[in-house]
């Protein structure tokens, strides 16, 4: 059995949680062990660049200058001597202050300089580092303990007509008292922002959750009459298109369930009427018309006109189910409008002219659009078999294409019974012809079909009535430019 997952808001808080933990630990390593490392690096690097620039500039008039300030900068204590040991020049951080000053000890006043005008005396590593330099192929030697790094090399010096040896020495265990100072101060700053971070935390993984949480109720609630879930945009445009996709999956699913239940209501006693007919005549021939040859055929002939109306009217029911609930848009090419006119007219004719029936053709001819071949051939033919089933006495049909304000316009008229004024704004209707106008079409989706199928191609239905004289139903498409 799957555990029950954390909620997104618990999830949140634990991985901001996470996150400052390792933030602080690493700030703790950098701070506090790797402290004294990175200081110690540092001031090797800045001795070692020290040492080049005073090389750079040591046969300058100004070095002595430029030697104390560079004592002063970087803290460091140099010496110049020739390679017996001879001081030819020193300087420390502190060389500026009591240069040329005398101090007061004990009451008795003390010159800082001896003879030469040096302050202090060589470092008891002096003789070590001069050895290590003498044996060194590359000019340059340095030493290294835990407390002190001590870097020299040969160098001219102004003033000095042979060699010079450059002794530059720095401590190396100045942070320790700092690192303790700091690991306390990190300490409080520590506790400090942990419950700073948790409550920013908490409070940040609230406000994330609560769009979350929004939809996951709407989600839960598609489908029900009451899914008009609140939901404040702007948090993030993923949520945003989160929010708009189940808006638009609810739509669907209402029209689905809208459609569903029209279904169950307005085609159940449509297929009910074929189905009993069938059944009943089925059960005639069975008992009654099976040896009278004649009955027997007409009976037949009734199944199969029934199934035939069945067959027609679930066919009409898919059809019209694709193109209420296709999330695609139609294959759309250029379509020769006249050729499609032309070809159902045709169809009609060849089928019904033995009846009797007139088509007169006024069809110009080019008339290009752009659209799905199939659809709009079967909204023709809906509109001729419209036309057919509710001919007049003279049996005449219309059928009209021209160009007209940069439309394609399809007129199909007849001379029949003609519609009713309060019923001509709803035959586009699904269901209303069959259910008001007891009409002889099949399922009463054929204008409804005719319309999905002309909005889908950018176009509009309209339809011209006067009883007793006959109707026009026209539709416009958009011509292909």
């Amino acid at each position: 059995m799957r555990s029950k997952a954390r909620t997104f808001q618990r999830k949140l808080l634990g991985y901001f949680i996470f996150f400052t933990a390792v933030i602080f630990a690493v700030l703790w390593l950098l701070q506090t062990v790797f402290l004294q490392r990175f200081y110690n690096s540092m001031v090797i690097s800045n001795t070692v660049r020290a040492a080049d620039k005073i090389a750079s500039q040591s046969n300058s008039g100004d070095i002595t200058e430029y030697i104390d300030e560079l004592s002063r900068n970087n803290s460091v204590l140099v010496f110049v001597t020739d390679t017996y040991g001879n001081i030819l020049y020193s300087s420390d951080e502190y060389k500026k202050i009591h240069r040329n000053r005398d101090i007061e000890f004990n009451g008795m006043k003390a010159d800082l300089k001896d003879e030469r005008g040096h302050y202090r005396e060589l470092p008891e590593n002096y003789g070590e580092f001069l050895d290590k330099l003498l044996s060194s192929d590359s000019n340059e030697a340095e030493l290294q303990t835990d407390d002190l790094y001590v870097y020299g090399r040969y160098i001219d010096f102004c003033g000095n007509d042979g060699k010079a040896v450059l002794y530059i020495g720095t401590t190396l265990n100045a942070v320790g008292s700092t690192a303790r100072i700091i690991r306390v101060q990190l300490l409080w700053v520590t506790l400090l922002s942990v419950v700073i971070g948790f409550v920013l935390a908490w409070f940040m993984s609230r406000s994330f959750s609560r769009p979350v949480a929004q939809l996951t109720e709407k989600a839960h609630k598609l489908g029900d009459k009451d899914s008009d879930i609140p939901f404040r945009e702007g948090f993030c445009s993923e949520l945003d298109e989160l929010n708009d996709t189940l808006d638009n999956t609810a739509d669907k699913l209402k029209r689905s369930q809208e459609f569903q239940n029209e279904l169950l209501a307005n085609v159940s006693h449509d297929l009910r009427t074929p189905l009993t007919m069938i059944k009943g005549y089925a059960e005639m021939i069975r008992d009654i018309s099976r040896e009278d040859e004649k009955q027997c055929a007409e009976d037949v002939a009734v199944i199969v006109e029934e199934t035939d109306r069945l067959t027609a009217l679930v066919n009409e029911i898919l059809e019209y189910s694709e193109l209420q609930m296709t999330d695609t848009e139609l294959a759309m090419t250029e379509v020769d409008l006249s050729e499609v006119v032309n070809s159902v007219t045709d169809s009609f004719e060849n089928l019904h002219s033995k009846d009797g029936y007139v088509f007169e053709r006024n069809i110009a001819e080019n008339i290009h659009i752009r659209g799905n071949v199939s659809r709009l051939q079967r909204a023709v033919y809906n509109l001729m078999d419209n036309a057919v089933r509710h001919a007049g006495e003279d049996k005449w049909i219309g059928v009209t294409l021209k160009s007209e304000n940069n439309n394609a316009v399809i007129e199909i008229a007849d001379h029949g019974e003609g519609i009713a004024p309060e019923e001509l704004e709803r035959i586009w209707d699904k269901y209303y012809t069959k259910r008001q106008r007891q009409g002889k079409g099949v399922s009463g989706l054929g204008l409804a079909i005719v319309k999905q199928t002309v909005t889908l191609h950018n176009g509009k239905c309209e339809a011209r009535s006067e009883q007793g004289k006959g109707s026009l139903f026209r539709i416009s498409l958009p011509l292909n430019k």
